[in-house]
């Protein structure tokens, strides 16, 4: 692949509702550019974005992937992006690095959800963007019923560039209204044609949207539009252009990929009217040294630096750290430094990466994308740097886990393996996050939606031979006690030679937060236990808290205080009066009303406003609290509301079944509180194997069975 100046390089994003056609727009735009003899297709599984096992099965994108292509004497660096919810977090990276964004429509199904995420997503950034309304061909497809709703969300900046010439299966090509030109399709590709009268008759309304966008980018042309003059090619081509790197236009462009209709079109007016990287915004970073802001343009001739957006693990290829090149030039021989781990990072071999084909090249210019190969200590979101001239990006903002699972391995002699396997695939997907729950004894995996999930414990099987399994995640509920109680610990035992001897009182005691953790106090007068001996009496306290004795739960909230006792010069010891405090917990924790407490966790659930009653309703249900409510923009609502995690198990699916995907929320740890009297006799029913009824204890339930027979 030949080397590129900035100037001719184009990084384009491609966003939009899942199915909408984005993996088959590049595989027609790859077509065109001759990196490919024959365009793919997702129902085959031989496209160039989607090569991943999972992705041929399910017939959808789960992961970006970069496709470079050289069109035009440009290199056009399309990032493919998935369109389901689940993985977010790909796109949220990819939008790092792009310097302009696709937004793909289904023809028929017009704006959906996900569109309407793409274009809140675009509305974050400030970058130019093009609107492909594909699958044109469709039956019934009206290219001006999209449109309509497309100006919903842009007003008036949205511009008709190309529009269809034909409807559903009569459609025969399209025409690019800015030159009044025609393409007709013969076999699988498009070819210039004379546009007939009567079809530049109807489009010559939006002929004139265009010209009156052309005439507003500056006075001049505006005077001139107005005189009556007409105004040139490269006059309209000029304003087209300002106007779209402006943002004040918004393309719209008619396609259908899978027919490579209008893709060419398309791939001429991203050269014509999207920015190289050079023509974007300055970059923000910080020097390592000093902690200084520095502002760096995206120039060959900067220091060089480079942003890791994305991290391929693959248990045969080794480890892909793709970046995109900030500043400088990057030569197989530049000395380079991972500034967020301050380490250097040796790269012998310099890739570009087109689906899961490496490509190696000399060098890369500021703003072209690669990849680094072994680059073991680099993770997503470091910055590589010149050492001389350290340089650190902000980090990406991946999206918060908000669903989680028990993660386990089938086999147990697999516990390794699905430890390097989990830490392998976080690499891959920062929005996975997995923990050791210390009260639980589960390993638990988190992530954005149960398909994300369920889709990692397919790799783990496929890369790592790791059979895994899914369960729903326990909840850490928690014991204390309600009121204060004395208890008397005596542990005594003679068995010839010396004995064993501990003698304590303890006053348990409710602190006032059930929040705070166990608290030992010694009041302990005329030595009735030796100094030597309370040490030991603390630490058999606080290793009976770690297991409640309504459910097993650890204790909090709890003050204990040792005030008395008695010991035996000969054979009193540590392990006595260990063994004494343990006796003394469990009389005294039973006399103190013990109760158990659940996990609080607090909500905040953004929706729009037609949803609140729904949401707020199924909150109710989970015996939730709604703290309040404010409005946010583009007519969205934000609840803050508290409710108990073990009614929240599912509520990333729940909510978007609730709104239709609109609804996102996040969730965080607030505090513990006490559980009412039915979810307690559950836990407890559930901690004894299910043997106390509502009144009784298992052993008189079992009493009463025995009357039964």
């Amino acid at each position: 692949m030949k080397n590129y100046p900035t100037k001719n390089i184009r990084n384009i994003l491609l966003l939009g509702h899942g199915g909408s056609g984005k993996t088959s727009l590049v595989e027609a735009m790859a077509f065109n550019a001759g990196a490919i003899d024959r365009m793919g297709r997702i129902d085959e599984g031989n496209t160039l974005s989607d090569f991943d096992d999972e992705e041929k099965r399910r017939m959808f994108s789960i992961s970006s992937s970069v496709i470079p292509i050289e069109y035009g004497g440009h290199k056009l660096n399309i990032i493919d992006t998935p369109g389901y919810f689940d993985f977010v977090g790909e796109s949220a990276a990819a939008l790092e690095v792009a310097d302009a964004i696709i937004i793909v429509v289904d023809a028929l199904a017009g704006v959906q959800v996900g569109t309407e995420k793409a274009i809140d997503m675009l509305k974050k950034v400030d970058v130019p963007a093009f609107i492909v309304v594909n699958k044109i061909d469709r039956e019934n497809a009206k290219i001006s019923k999209v449109v309509e709703e497309l100006k919903a969300s842009f007003g008036n900046k949205i511009v008709p560039f190309i529009q269809p010439w034909g409807e559903g299966s009569e459609m025969r090509g399209v025409v690019n209204i800015v030159d009044m030109t025609g393409r007709e399709r013969k076999d699988n590709r498009c070819f210039d044609a004379e546009v007939p009268a009567e079809l530049i008759k109807v489009l010559e309304p939006y002929r004139e949207m265009i010209m009156e966008s052309v005439a507003q980018t500056s006075e001049d042309l505006m005077e001139k539009y107005f005189d009556g003059e007409e105004l040139t090619t490269e006059e309209i081509h000029h304003g087209l252009r300002q106007g779209v790197l402006a943002g004040d236009l918004v393309p719209v462009m008619s396609a259908s990929a899978v027919q490579n209709i209008g893709v060419e079109t398309i791939e001429n007016m991203i050269i014509d009217y999207l920015p190289s990287p050079d023509e974007g915004n300055d970059v923000d970073g910080i020097d390592p040294r000093d902690s200084k802001e520095i502002e760096r343009q995206i120039s060959s001739e900067a220091p060089f630096s480079a942003r890791v957006f994305k991290t391929v693990v693959d248990p045969f290829v080794g480890k892909l750290s793709i970046f995109k090149v900030m500043g400088g030039t990057l030569n197989s021989d530049t000395e380079i430094i991972d500034a967020n781990q301050d380490v250097k990072a040796k790269a012998n071999h310099i890739y570009v990466l087109r689906g899961n084909k490496q490509i190696e090249v000399d060098s890369l210019v500021a703003g072209d994308i690669g990849a680094f190969s072994k680059l073991t200590d680099v993770k997503t979101g470091d910055t590589l740097c010149d050492p001389a001239d350290p340089i650190v990006y902000p980090p990406i903002d991946f999206p918060k886990p908000v669903i989680s699972m028990a993660i386990d391995a089938k086999d147990k002699g697999s516990i390794d393996k699905l430890s390097t396997g989990l830490h392998r695939l976080i690499e891959e997907d920062p929005t996975i996050t997995v923990t050791r729950n210390k009260e639980t004894k589960q390993t638990v995996i988190s992530g954005i939606g149960e398909m994300q999930l369920e889709i990692i414990s397919n790799k783990l099987k496929q890369k790592f031979d790791v059979d895994v399994e899914l369960s729903p995640m326990k909840v850490p509920y928690r014991e204390t006690i309600k009121k204060s109680a004395d208890a008397e610990g005596k542990h005594k035992k003679q068995s010839g030679g010396s004995g064993q001897y501990g003698h304590v009182f303890v006053k348990f005691e409710p602190m006032p937060d059930p929040n705070d953790d166990f608290r030992f106090v010694d009041k302990v007068v005329g030595g009735a236990v030796p100094r030597n001996f309370i040490p030991a009496v603390e630490k058999g306290l606080e290793e009976c808290m770690q297991h409640g004795v309504l459910a097993g739960y650890p204790v909090t909230g709890v003050q204990a205080t040792l005030y008395d006792g008695s010991y035996h010069p000969v054979d009193s010891d540590e392990m006595s009066f260990k063994m004494a405090a343990a006796l003394a917990y469990r009389e005294g924790m039973k006399k103190a009303n013990p109760v158990i407490l659940e996990p609080i966790y607090s909500l905040k659930i953004t929706v729009p406003e037609e949803y609140m009653g729904d949401v707020m309703g199924d909150l109710n249900k989970k015996r939730g609290r709604i703290m309040g409510m404010e409005p946010s923009v583009g007519g969205l609502q934000v609840i803050t509301a508290e409710a108990p995690l073990s009614e929240l198990e599912k509520y990333a699916t729940e909510l978007r079944s609730m709104t239709q995907a609109r609804g996102e929320f996040e969730m965080a740890f607030a505090r513990y509180e006490e559980a009412p009297a039915s979810v307690a006799e559950k836990v407890i029913a559930d901690a004894n194997g299910g043997a106390v009824e509502e009144k009784g204890t298992k052993k008189e339930k079992g009493k009463k069975d025995k009357k039964k027979k």
